[in-house]
C-alpha cells in the first residue's frame, strides 16, 4: 500500500465513492481496511459505499475463502446527467493517469483556446 495522503478539510472535486472505486480499480484484491485508510474513512463508510456501489450496478465481488475480489463493471453509466453517456471506466482511466504521473492535467489547460479558459481580465 502507497503512502497514505494527509487529513483534508473543505470541499474536494471527487467524492468518496470515486475515491474507492479507484482503490478498487487499482487492486481489485484490496481489504476494506486498506481502501478505508487509503481514502481517510471508517471501515464502516467504505463498506457502505461498496454496498451502494454494488447495487448501483458498478460493481461486483466474489468471495475467495475469507477475502473479496471486486470487479468494475466498466461500462457502466455514471449517474449524474451532466456526465450522460461517461462511462466509469473513462472516469477511472483520467484517475489512473494521474497515478502514474503521466497527466495532471496542465497541459490540456494551457493549449486551450482563450474561450474555453474563460474571460481574461485587465484587458
Amino acid at each position: 500500500m502507497g503512502a497514505v495522503p494527509e487529513p483534508h478539510s473543505g470541499w474536494t472535486f471527487l467524492t468518496n465513492h470515486a475515491r474507492v472505486l479507484a482503490a478498487i480499480a487499482d487492486d481489485p484484491a484490496t481489504r476494506i481496511r486498506d481502501i478505508a485508510a487509503r481514502c481517510r474513512l471508517t471501515e464502516r463508510a467504505v463498506q457502505k459505499i461498496v454496498s451502494d456501489l454494488e447495487q448501483g450496478g458498478y460493481l461486483s465481488h466474489t468471495r475467495q475463502g475469507r477475502s473479496n475480489t471486486y470487479r468494475i463493471e466498466a461500462g457502466t453509466i455514471l449517474r449524474h446527467p451532466a456526465e450522460s453517456g461517461l462511462a466509469v471506466a473513462e472516469l477511472l482511466s483520467l484517475l489512473a493517469q494521474h497515478d502514474a504521473g503521466q497527466g495532471d492535467g496542465t497541459r490540456q489547460l494551457e493549449s486551450a483556446p482563450p474561450q474555453a479558459r474563460g474571460p481574461e481580465t485587465g484587458r
